[in-house]
């Protein structure tokens, strides 16, 4: 049995209503919450049982009524200090989480007969939950406090979730009453020697804590003797770490349990009884825990260090488990993160050759940083058991790299599709191979020429209808130069935007249209995301030849948007949209590195003559998906600096609503800043869905954009540009995407 004493999940405040309170019980994953009043005093408990009563009971029950006219006022609790042996009993089905009250009546703790998961500080250990990675720094301070504070620099810069420390009390540690090793075996004499010299005192180590907190880092920290708990717990660490040399000091044990904070203990130099022993203690006390499988020599050969022990350890504990670990390297690190550690602790070091075992086992700052990053990319790695979904990636690379079913022969409506009209080629844009047999037998309501596709349209045997839609603002169909006379023979946008291929540009415009041709559109442009070679436009990249190559390919694209205009009617400057660059194919650069590149991309923008149009920058992903794989965006994706490029330089947007997106996930921040940030500068709109940090293209409706909030803002800030629904691969069957992302824009723009 486990007493929580982070209680702020379980509660809800008497103003709330029902339906606030449903929803703190399904974040808290309990199935209960506690209503408290203005004085903090429980005033009954809501389960999934007492809102099932409770609805029944009224016939139009309203979700907004009063959380406490729903809750049991009759609900089990205890009076703080009651003893784990008696709340015990207590459980029963339906009474699974129990209130410990003080004398008030106010929540101090909640008893639950197991739990998985615990908090330290800011952080959630347990299932469903990123290993939380601990910094050890121990005694490699060397006693001196300025090092102590630039080891904790080190560890917030390489991304661990807490510090941890070690104290001493010599005096209460030790048989000789201090530092004194005189008549001791060579081994505790050297290492009594190491820590005499080497310990902090009290106050200094109050200071490093400070130090911590104004880093916004946790910290935990080893207490070795009773006096220094004792210090600990004045301070209010977050939580305590037990040495695997202490597993067996029950009275220690106890002792911290008995602050009711968390504690991390881990199990070196001990015999399996001996670890039942010491879970039996600390359970006694309702306190939550994580055992660590720990090997304790320095450094440990990797044949002992036992990974699968971590599966025993956790039915031992019937807690979260981790890995503390003393080989060389950080791979055994990392391969315990995989194997499920909820915890990870390493020790650092600035120097390895430094006094002491300690620092011949630690990392390096930047080893550190390496460690951690290969354990958030092994986190994210083992995603889930969920049926297989085809991520971006593989859906762009299936276009390429899979089959087709095409015509074998020119097809009209009305034929019946037989095997012998049917083959295999790729790429992938139409049927799979594996719908063979549901595609023979079916009459066709289209013309299929020689080498064309079947789609699943030609499944449903419906012919396409003319579209036509009524929006605030105009809207366009993204085209290649073959796309413009089916798509306007089946609708008629206001627009249309061509999104050149690297060939594309090598072809003269003219031979598409007549002589004497002039469509009454207005026609917006974008240039090409990949040309031969796999060169790519990057108007930032510090490369000489990249940067002018990508000058002359803007141009390029500038000249060709000129040409065209002879055969549309528009007054209007057509728009360019152009991937501005920025990307690198391994990291995200800090905020501080983003300026002057932003300040390279106006030095190539001034060099290009942009008479008779409108250039706009493409607001960008965190991981765009080029050349069959995931690289890392930079430029266009904040909202506060991309806005400022453009106040700065008069610039304006291409909104893609699904990069912004993606980037706002990425960011952690709400899209509607991103919005509002870069609204007023927004030329053009690129609509479409997302999902996640690189799901991008995603049907309208399928994703996470809200499109009705989205629809508001723009309204109020760009309400005259132009759209279009950028859909992946929705020009496939004659614009068959493009027509059912507008079918459902239509009802918010």
């Amino acid at each position: 049995m486990i007493l929580d004493r982070t209680t702020a999940p379980y509660t809800v405040d008497h103003a709330a209503t029902v339906l606030e309170a449903l929803r703190r019980i399904s974040a808290n994953k309990a199935r209960v919450a506690f209503v408290l009043d203005e004085h903090g005093t429980v005033r009954g408990t809501l389960s999934d049982g007492d809102i099932r009563r409770w609805l029944v009971e009224h016939t139009a029950p309203d979700l907004a009524a009063p959380a406490v006219d729903a809750a049991n006022p009759r609900f089990v609790s205890v009076p703080e200090g009651t003893s784990v042996a008696e709340i015990t009993p207590l459980f029963r089905d339906g009474v699974d989480r129990i209130p410990v009250l003080d004398e008030r009546g106010r929540l101090v703790a909640v008893a639950t007969p197991g739990a998985r998961t615990l908090t330290i500080g800011r952080r959630t250990v347990g299932e469903d939950h990123p290993a939380l990675i601990i910094g050890e720094i121990g005694n490699n301070h060397q006693g001196d406090v300025e090092l102590a504070t630039t080891l904790v620099d080190h560890c917030v810069a390489a991304g661990v979730d807490v510090v941890k420390f070690q104290l001493r009390d010599m005096a209460a540690l030790y048989r000789s009453g201090g530092a004194a090793s005189a008549g001791e075996d060579l081994g505790p004499q050297y290492t009594m020697n190491l820590l005499a010299k080497y310990s902090l005192s009290v106050e200094d180590m109050y200071r490093v804590f400070d130090h911590c907190a104004a880093r916004e880092v946790d910290v935990i920290c080893t207490p070795w003797d009773l006096p220094s708990a004792d210090a600990l717990q004045r301070y209010g660490v977050p939580g305590y770490k037990i040495a695997s040399a202490d597993l067996t000091n029950h009275d220690l044990l106890a002792h911290v349990a008995g602050f009711g904070a968390p504690m991390i203990v881990s199990t070196g130099m001990s015999t399996e009884e001996e670890i039942r022993g010491a879970v039996e203690v600390i359970r006694s006390h309702g306190t939550p825990y994580v055992l660590l499988q720990c090997q304790s020599t320095y450094p440990a050969p990797y044949k002992d260090v036992n990974l699968r022990y971590m599966d025993r350890l956790a039915r031992i504990g019937e807690s979260p488990v981790g890995y503390s670990g003393h080989e060389r390297g950080w791979h055994v690190a990392v391969a315990a993160a995989a194997r499920g550690a909820q915890v990870i602790e390493k020790h650092v070091t600035v120097d390895k050759s430094l006094e002491g075992n300690d620092h011949k086992v630690s990392l390096l700052p930047g080893e550190l940083a390496q460690m951690v990053r290969e354990i958030r990319e092994v986190e994210e790695a083992l995603g889930s058991d969920r049926p297989r979904e085809v991520s971006t990636g593989e859906l762009m690379n299936r276009v390429n790299l899979a089959k087709s079913l095409v015509a074998a022969k020119d097809l009209l409506p009305g034929d019946t599709v037989c095997a012998e009209d049917v083959e295999v080629k790729s790429p992938g844009r139409g049927l799979q191979p594996n719908r063979l047999d549901d595609l023979v037998g079916r009459v066709l309501h289209r013309a299929v020429a020689a080498g064309d596709f079947f789609y699943p349209g030609d499944l449903a045997g419906e012919a396409q209808t003319h579209h036509d839609y009524t929006f605030r603002r105009p809207w366009g169909l993204p085209v290649r130069y073959h796309d413009v006379r089916p798509l306007l023979e089946v609708s008629d946008p206001d627009f249309l935007e061509y999104h050149f291929s690297y060939k594309d540009v090598e072809l003269d415009p003219h031979s598409f249209f007549d002589k004497r041709e002039r469509l009454p559109q207005f026609f917006t442009t974008h240039a090409p995301d990949l040309y031969a070679g796999d060169f790519l436009i990057d108007l930032a990249s510090p490369d000489d030849a990249i940067w002018e190559r990508s000058i002359r390919e803007v141009q390029n694209v500038v000249d060709i948007t000129r040409q065209l205009r002879e055969h549309y009617t528009c007054e209007q400057d057509p728009i360019v949209v152009v991937t501005m660059g920025g990307f690198l194919p391994d990291r995200h650069v800090r905020p501080e590195e983003r300026r002057p590149m932003y300040e390279r991309v106006q030095k190539a923008l001034e060099q290009v003559d942009e008479a008779g149009v409108r250039l706009t920058a493409q607001t960008l992903p965190p991981f765009p998906w080029l050349m069959g794989g995931q690289q890392f965006h930079n430029l266009f994706m904040d909202p506060e600096d991309t806005a400022w490029f453009c106040e700065t330089y008069g610039r304006r947007l291409t909104l893609d609503v699904s990069h912004t997106k993606l980037a706002a996930n990425f960011a952690k921040r709400p899209f509607s800043e991103y919005v509002e940030a870069m609204g007023p500068h927004i030329e053009h709109l690129h609509i479409v869905d997302a999902v996640g940090v690189d799901g991008e293209g995603v049907q309208v409706g399928e994703g996470e954009v809200d499109f009705r909030d989205l629809a508001e803002r723009l309204d109020r800030l760009a309400p005259d540009a132009p759209f279009i629904p950028e859909i992946w691969q929705g020009h496939v069957n004659n614009g068959e995407g493009f027509f059912t992302a507008l079918d459902r824009l239509e009802q918010w723009f």
